[in-house]
């Protein structure tokens, strides 16, 4: 064949497709950690136990309880987590942001408000958090006034302190986040928002009967916060009693990652497909391994909760 410039051109062309098919992804390396209550030890235990970030709550009663946290115990926390080295992805606090009381409402955004400053003045730059609901309304309605409240009262902080808003599909509180059809809802309702999210937590989906790794993959562009956290299906109780038992027999319950029915690896590749690189912290709900906290710290029953989901998950999230 005589050598031209087209068959050349041509040539270089196939080599570059041949080689870009057989390239390699890039290394994927999201950062593994814990979600839990603020405390010194807390954050230290989560550094040598060698995960990469942490999330916080700031509910009331916790040391960033946004209605009584002060600016100096802020800076404290944000110098202590800064100089562990780990990446604080998230503080959490969950609200029903559209409560039908008006007096609650109100409390409750001015407080969500101060969340979401305690975020952006610690670095974190999401606050997790459920929609919010109104039991019994159309769910226009509600999307319609979700949308109305925090384009009011939230949008103007999360500007000021650059944080993003995210819903956990957390079914059991103020919150139509729940899955596909609310995500549909709110996302179509908010439009091109740089606001809103999603903190994706495959276990709520599960439990629900929905397709946690189908959810993941039609939803991916939203995910910019993960929990890990398993559902057990006690199929023994199910299949003799319904989803209603008798004697109110739980017939699921939420465990560590990998003690329950979640596909981590199809999970893990949806994320590795988009090339996901947030943090991915373990939510331990599992109450076969102890009392969570000691006052505010981890309990040791707790630490061991967190140290066997660190083992089952290191294979899948590189180092």
């Amino acid at each position: 064949m005589t050598l031209t410039r087209r068959n050349l051109l041509v040539s270089m062309a196939a080599t570059a497709a041949a080689q870009a098919q057989r390239s390699p992804h890039a290394t994927w390396k999201p950062k593994l950690g814990i979600l839990g209550k603020y405390t010194p030890g807390n954050v230290a235990f989560a550094k040598q136990e060698g995960f990469s970030s942490i999330g916080l709550w700031a509910n009331p009663k916790t040391k960033l309880d946004p209605d009584v946290v002060t600016d100096e115990q802020i800076e404290r926390a944000r110098a202590i987590v800064r100089d562990s080295g780990l990446y604080l992805s998230v503080i959490g606090a969950l609200n029903n942001h559209i409560a039908p009381d008006p007096g609650a409402r109100s409390r409750i955004n001015a407080s969500f408000g101060k969340v979401i400053e305690i975020a952006g003045k610690m670095g974190a730059p999401f606050v997790g958090t459920s929609s919010g609901n109104m039991p019994g309304r159309p769910l226009d309605e509600q999307v319609a006034e979700i949308v109305r409240v925090y384009t009011e009262k939230y949008f103007p902080l999360c500007e000021k302190y650059h944080v993003r808003i995210l819903w956990e599909p957390w079914p059991g509180g103020p919150n139509i986040a729940t899955g596909p059809a609310g995500y549909e809802a709110l996302f179509k309702a908010f439009g091109n928002s740089p606001y809103v999210g999603l903190q994706y937590d495959p276990s709520h989906l599960l439990w629900q009967m929905m397709d946690p790794i189908q959810t993941a993959r039609d939803f991916i562009d939203k995910i910019y916060d993960v929990h890990l956290k398993d559902t057990e299906i006690r199929w023994h109780i199910l299949r003799k009693s319904g989803i209603h038992p008798l004697a109110n027999e739980q017939w699921w319950r939420y465990r560590l990652p990998g003690m329950g029915s979640i596909d981590w690896p199809a999970f893990f590749t949806v994320l590795m497909d988009a090339g996901y690189q947030g943090a991915m912290n373990i939510e331990h709900e599992d109450d076969l391994y102890g009392w969570p906290y000691r006052d505010d710290d981890f309990s040791e029953e707790y630490k061991t909760g967190f140290r066997l989901a660190h083992q089952f998950l290191r294979p899948f999230v590189p180092a």
